[in-house]
């Protein structure tokens, strides 16, 4: 989300309101996540309902397409999640440098998506959950989403980041499968892979009579159903979870031979204090489908750690033999608009078990978590994997060579920059720099160490490649750069114009 000229762009916001990224108010200083934090994930777009896959040392979150609203006047609506019909993703191996992966462009009907979308029948994609199985001896990948609140979808792939195609042509869940009816919103989908290699499929939320108090206590609108070994169909009937105060947002993990099931505790009537609204409730069992018991709550509502409130949403996972979630707050919104309005962004804080099996209560922040392991330097590094940034978007491109839905860095002015976190240049030193770049005029792209001014150890003069698509990979000299450095790559240049586009990077010794 980007933010220089926020009124110039509010006057056109009705134009570029296709694309993900934020207005821009300031250039040259973060939005939300600050240097030495963690929190939030992102700040150049948002994202919203995350959930989480580990594969491979990364660790994949896959998010709702929060994107602002306008009004006639341009200015921005209260979040009417009119936008939610792409999956975000982004990953890490660190948790503090997250590559931007893009969106999948799921809801296809009444040519959604721009004719892209890939569920032809789906006119929403709410809240993903994603898991992963060696199906024929390959891993497969399956992406359950929300259809609104009226149904299940799944698209599979064969990487965590597509290409993804639509393997039912409808929906897996309706309220005419077997054990759904009475729920009142079906969506918000979790999904587990038993040790066994048996998924289980978790949906379900709302309060099917809110002037009755009953039904507010225990709407039993929650659901397990149990998949078929090709994760794209069901086995039997549904079983109802009895969820205290159910509202939304089901979450299951397992830990130490038990079930947990976790979800969004709901906001009506009075509540017993064990119960408290808009937090995160757990229930506890010894089977995948229950039955579960109710054991306490371990999220409280965003507002309590960043004064800005809404729904809130959540995943448990484990990465790296440590226990963290998921979940999102107004913090980017906040900071970009003053107030939330409802729009979303990523942040993971540190979960824990107590010795008994209870959960502790999660400490949210903006500092989060601690980054976990180095960036090589030496290997190719795309642009658009940022630890922190000042004033740059992200965007698709046409460059060769880089991951699926490949992206690169763009809306680059004087001033701007992107850093990465810890970059282990060992005891040998760099001694170039190179960078693929794509422009019609030009700039130069200063390295800097630790911070956005600090000690400038070479100096890359990007030159005309002839088309802001058209890439070219061009070098510079390094000063000897040894030992472990936050990098910022601080872009210089005149004029008010895209300097130039950015798609790659990489150190050489």
């Amino acid at each position: 989300m980007i933010r220089k000229c926020f009124g110039l762009f509010l006057a056109f916001a009705l134009v570029f309101s296709v694309f993900s990224t934020l207005p821009v108010d300031a250039a040259n200083r973060p939005l939300a996540k600050l240097p030495g934090n963690s929190n939030p994930l992102m700040d150049h777009k948002l994202g919203a309902d995350p959930y989480s896959l580990v594969y491979n040392g990364r660790v994949y979150v896959y998010m709702s397409s929060d994107t602002y609203v306008y009004n006639s006047d341009g200015s921005i609506k209260e979040n009417d999640f009119s936008s939610l019909d792409r999956i975000q993703v982004s990953s890490s191996a660190d948790m503090v440098n997250w590559t931007d992966h893009g969106t999948i462009p799921v809801a296809g009907v009444n040519n959604k998506n721009g004719g892209k979308g890939i569920a032809k029948w789906a006119g929403n994609s709410w809240a993903p959950a994603v898991a992963t199985k060696k199906i024929n001896g390959k891993d497969k990948f399956f992406l359950y989403f929300a259809n609104g609140g009226s149904g299940i979808g799944v698209l599979t792939a064969d990487s965590p980041i597509g290409p993804w195609t639509d393997p039912l042509g409808k929906a897996l869940l309706t309220q005419s499968t077997p054990g759904m009816a009475g729920v009142t919103w079906l969506f918000d989908p979790a999904v587990l892979l038993n040790d066994d290699g048996t998924g289980y499929l978790y949906s379900g939320g709302g309060i099917p009579n809110e002037s009755n108090p009953a039904s507010i206590a225990n709407p039993k609108t929650a659901r397990v159903i149990k998949l078929g070994a090709d994760m794209i169909s069901v086995n039997g009937s549904a079983t109802t979870i009895d969820a205290p105060y159910m509202f939304e947002d089901s979450g299951i993990h397992k830990y130490n031979g038990k079930y947990y099931y976790s979800y969004c505790i709901n906001f009506a009537g009075t509540h017993p204090a064990q119960y408290p609204a808009g937090e995160i409730g757990y229930m506890v069992s010894d089977n995948p489908m229950g039955p579960f018991t109710y054991k306490g709550h371990f999220l409280k509502n965003p507002y309590n750690f960043f004064g800005v409130g809404g729904n809130n949403h959540h995943a448990v996972f484990n990465f790296k033999n440590e226990w963290y979630v998921v979940y999102h707050a107004q913090t980017v919104s906040k900071a970009q608009i003053g107030t939330g309005k409802g729009y979303r962004s990523p942040h993971i804080n540190k979960l824990v078990h107590n010795a008994d099996g209870s959960i502790a209560e999660v400490q949210a922040n903006m500092a989060g978590v601690a980054q976990l392991s180095n960036i090589n330097p030496y290997t190719r590094v795309e642009a658009e994997t940022i630890g922190w940034q000042a004033g740059i978007a992200t965007e698709p491109t046409q460059a060769s060579g880089g991951p699926i839905s490949n992206l690169n860095v763009t809306n680059i002015n004087n001033g701007d920059w992107v850093a990465v976190g810890r970059a282990d240049f060992g005891s040998n030193g760099a001694k170039t720099f190179k960078a693929n770049v794509a422009t019609t005029g030009g700039g130069n792209i200063e390295v800097r160490l630790d911070s956005d001014t600090g000690p400038l150890v070479g100096t890359l003069k990007v030159t005309s490649t002839g088309g802001m698509q058209n890439w070219k990979e061009m070098q510079t000299t390094i000063n000897n750069v040894t030992g472990i450095h936050n990098v910022y790559l601080v872009f210089t240049g005149s004029g008010n114009a895209n300097l130039f586009n950015l798609d790659y990077w990489q150190f050489a010794s």
